[in-house]
């Protein structure tokens, strides 16, 4: 396989990177000082320059997180580290006439683990499609992603958001040197799935984020994952008794206590919320804070959050993979009986109704999926529609090998048609010679309407935008279609419902 090194030259100093199957790439690159010591918790600064020239051949550190979900191959694990704050830029090796679209991609993991390292966030074949694609590390967990700035005292300041201020500054960063790259900084397209989609679709709602983005794809963006204030700081006062210090001493523990420590006590939280409350975490954007000062879905329906098109959807079977690996979704009775143990009773029924043959075992899968991930696409199509150009989907497509398993179009699966794995080695073993075919088709359909998306703010012909007369989705399936408010009962009932209400 032929490679040869490449450099180039942006703010902070020289970066060499290498070039291999058509695309140039440099990874690990710091957008931010290491937030570390007196830094930790607090808001992230940009990169400090350096001399000489800085090699970016290989993934450096990811956030602090169980060590298991950091494997990137065959007993391969990327290395945590609080220093963690860097992205990779992958780019077409021919030069084209012009600055390209920029694709900026936020992974997901529910705030708590993932990295812009993972194989399938490689975006080679993005970005031989003409585009520039980056892809971003931001802090998780405690010190990242879980609200504690009512902790802060004058001697250990503590900022609010730190996660969505780390994506603010890697945007910035996009915008002061994507040039370098080729890449256009006025046609910058985020992206993500899952928690990363919450994020981005959050973005649309922060002050410090305007201007640097032209338009937003949203892939199964979750619910239950914004806090207000005041739920945060209850939240944060809880996490302290479990470290072992209130009051004034909260703080400094924060400041002194190992990622390790920390990351222990967040998952005694997590499980004492999955036992007091389903589907509540204690994870995500805050708001009501001078950086994210409304609900981001309530910005988005009053029409003062950020009014560029946006694509959101999800996937048919969502909730499917949490009965096998993160059991963090009210997915049987027991837990749904629970999420609804306090919620008004007219509206309990209402929902339950929607979803006939309860407590049937697919059924409580299917609700257990439209709490997480299903409402929250609806929630947010329709509210930043009436503002801006709104485009929804529903991934409906899975090869045999998936459907037997029982996982079928579970959460995740469109990012291997969005990443091209159906092409790789690793993904022709999920497709039998008759859905190769299949499953190259509904991949080049997902990436061409994404291109088409970052390029002119309309992902192609035959999807129509989502208004409140029709409520259009585009289905992805081996036969693609558009069908007119497919969910609408289930739509309807989830309607209002919020955990914070409770």
């Amino acid at each position: 396989m032929h490679e040869r090194t490449v450099r180039a030259e942006i703010s902070t100093g020289i970066i060499e990177g290498f070039t291999r199957d058509g695309v140039h790439r440099w990874r690990s690159i710091p957008y931010a000082r290491a937030p570390i010591g007196p830094l930790r918790l607090r808001a992230p600064q940009p990169a400090e320059p350096w001399p000489g020239v800085r090699y970016c051949h290989g993934f450096g550190f990811c956030a602090p997180q169980q060590r298991r979900y950091t494997l990137l191959g065959v007993g391969k694990y990327q290395p945590t580290s609080e220093d963690c704050l860097t992205l990779n830029v992958v780019a077409p090796e021919k030069p084209h006439d012009g600055p390209l679209p920029v694709m900026f991609f936020v992974h997901g993991g529910g705030y708590v683990l993932g990295s812009s390292a993972t194989p399938i966030y490689d975006g080679a074949a993005l970005a031989r499609r003409g585009c520039v694609y980056v892809s971003v590390n931001y802090r998780l967990g405690v010190l990242g992603a879980m609200e504690l700035s009512s902790l802060s005292t004058p001697e250990h300041p503590i900022d609010d958001n730190l996660f969505l201020r780390d994506l603010v500054l890697a945007l910035q960063w996009v915008r002061d040197n994507i040039a370098v790259f080729g890449g256009d900084p006025d046609n910058v397209t985020i992206f993500g799935e899952s928690a990363g989609a919450h994020a981005v679709a959050t973005l649309l709602a922060v002050p410090a984020a305007r201007g640097l983005f032209a338009r937003v794809i949203s892939e199964s963006p979750a619910s239950g994952m914004v806090s207000s204030a005041d739920t945060a700081a209850r939240l944060a006062g809880q996490y302290a008794g479990i470290i072992g210090h209130g009051g004034r001493d909260a703080a400094e523990a924060l400041k002194t206590l190992s990622p390790a420590q920390l990351g222990r006590a967040l998952e005694e939280l997590i499980n004492r919320g999955m036992t007091d409350m389903p589907g509540a975490f204690p994870v995500g954007p805050t708001y009501g804070t001078e950086f994210l000062p409304t609900d981001p879905v309530e910005a988005m329906a009053a029409g003062s959050a950020h009014r560029v098109p946006l694509i959101v959807g999800n996937n048919a079977e969502e909730g499917r993979l949490f009965t096998r690996f993160l059991p963090l979704l009210p997915t049987n009775e027991p837990m749904i009986e629970k999420l609804f143990a306090d919620a008004d009773p007219e509206h309990r029924e209402r929902i339950l109704s929607a979803y006939p043959g309860y407590p049937d075992r697919d059924v409580c899968v299917r609700l257990g999926g439209d709490f997480a991930f299903g409402s929250a696409t609806w929630q947010v199509a329709e509210a930043h529609s009436r503002h801006a150009p709104t485009y929804v989907y529903r991934y409906d497509y899975a090869p045999r090998a998936l459907r037997w398993s029982g996982l079928g179009a579970t959460h995740a699966m469109e990012l291997l048609a969005v990443f091209d794995t159906y092409r790789t080695r690793y993904g022709s073993m999920l497709t039998a010679m008759a859905d190769r075919r299949s499953a190259r088709r509904v991949s080049r359909d997902i990436q061409t309407r994404w291109r088409d998306f970052s390029r002119a703010g309309v992902p192609g012909d035959g999807w129509p935008a989502y208004r409140h007369d029709e409520r259009a989705v585009y289905v992805f399936d081996t036969r693609p279609r558009v069908e007119y408010d497919p969910d609408a009962d289930r739509r309807l009932a989830w309607e209002g419902f919020s955990l914070a209400q409770r």
